[in-house]
């Protein structure tokens, strides 16, 4: 990690730069900040007391994290590791609450992150309970490329291992591999082991598809 330049926010902020596979902050660590992405992605996750990693949430440029400070949350109650290199800005509950108060365009940016993440977990539960493992993790892939969040989707899914996927999807390595390769076969995506994992805006079908 090396310091940046002052974000969105202004002179309020920090920001910090992080590597692939860097550590943000760790399960436990004090909450005291909230944090905003201007850069790249990072993947939100949780261990259990037995020690199983169970991955919660990807997010990407424009998202907010770590806001469990604002309503009374003293420790981070999960991990955060930067899945690309990222450009996080940082800025101390007070001045969040500060800006929150004063800065309309903050506030209103901020609101609709809190309804989009309520929606997002609405549609991640569903997806669980009523969707075939096929279908969630076509999903998951057009989520991670962007899709919906954007007018121009990444396309380029950040390189990550088929246990994190299995671990997002909630199913076996085995079984995402046979999809994965499935929907290689069909056209759907460019996947090769060694380079990242290319998204069609034909994956689209197995979503949509009745």
């Amino acid at each position: 990690m090396r310091p940046a330049f002052f974000g969105p926010f202004g002179a309020t902020s920090s920001v910090a730069e992080y590597g692939r596979g860097e550590t943000i902050f760790t399960q436990g660590d004090p909450s005291a900040a909230v944090l905003f992405i201007r850069a790249g992605g990072v993947k939100l996750s949780v261990v259990s007391k037995t020690g199983r990693e169970a991955v919660v949430g990807l997010l990407g440029p424009g998202d907010f994290f770590g806001e469990g400070c604002l309503a009374g949350q003293r420790t981070r109650t999960g991990s955060a590791t930067a899945i690309t290199p990222s450009a996080i800005a940082t800025v101390a509950k007070g001045k969040m609450v500060q800006l929150l108060q004063r800065e309309h365009a903050t506030s209103d940016q901020f609101i609709a992150h809190m309804l989009s993440r309520n929606i997002r977990m609405e549609e991640d539960l569903i997806d669980q309970l009523c969707n075939s493992c096929e279908r969630r993790l076509a999903r998951t892939l057009l989520l991670l490329a962007r899709y919906g969040k954007q007018e121009k989707p990444m396309n380029v899914v950040p390189k990550m291992s088929q246990d994190t996927l299995a671990d997002m999807v909630g199913t076996t390595r085995p079984r995402i591999n046979f999809f994965l390769n499935k929907f290689k076969r069909l056209g759907f995506i460019d996947y090769d082991a060694t380079r990242p994992l290319k998204i069609n805006r034909s994956l689209l079908n197995v979503v949509l598809q009745d």
